[in-house]
């Protein structure tokens, strides 16, 4: 049950697991209510100007490389080190939406997501189209909590003192 703000509610009394929130879509995600369509397109819209105002910046960068005549080899190492990056940044930040990464090496890696921004962005717009970006994750793990509390509720339930010992 969800109220208007999105947020995922219990029954009252209950102590079940509830759902993560994910970023700009709340827990809308778990029955896909309250503005979740909207949610997605807003999302995808606005990762996808975000990327095209991004290449832009880079545009006015490079440009400004050549105006500088640094050389050609300054100039093609920054293409390629912000082509290299936005690969990375791209690949993982997909690879997240699918399983936990490790806080070390997220916190290790993040340099290169810094620089590879474009790529990161580009993999939001993408996974938007099917999905809220992580969706997926979260409601496997949000499902695999309930069947566990739900084990451990059913297993629990009725009086002890009415078993028979054996």
């Amino acid at each position: 049950m969800s109220d208007d703000t999105g947020t995922h509610r219990t029954p009252a009394g209950s102590t079940g697991p509830r759902p993560e929130p994910i970023r700009l879509f709340g827990t809308t995600w778990v029955e896909h209510g309250h503005g979740y369509a909207a949610r997605r397109v807003a999302v995808a819209v606005g990762s996808l100007v975000a990327a095209v105002a991004s290449c832009l910046v880079l545009r006015l960068a490079y440009q400004g490389l050549r105006i500088a005549a640094i050389g050609d080899f300054v100039t093609v190492l920054m293409v390629a080190m912000f082509a290299i990056c936005s690969a990375l940044a791209f690949r993982h930040t997909w690879d997240g939406y699918t399983r936990r990464h490790d806080p070390d090496r997220q916190a290790s890696l993040r340099g290169l997501l810094t620089v590879g921004f474009v790529g990161s962005l580009l993999a939001y717009f993408f996974r938007s189209l099917t999905e809220a970006p992580g969706e997926k994750l979260h409601r496997e793990e949000y499902e695999e909590a309930r069947r566990q509390y739900e084990k451990r509720t059913t297993r629990r339930s009725g009086n002890p003192r009415n078993r028979r010992r054996a």
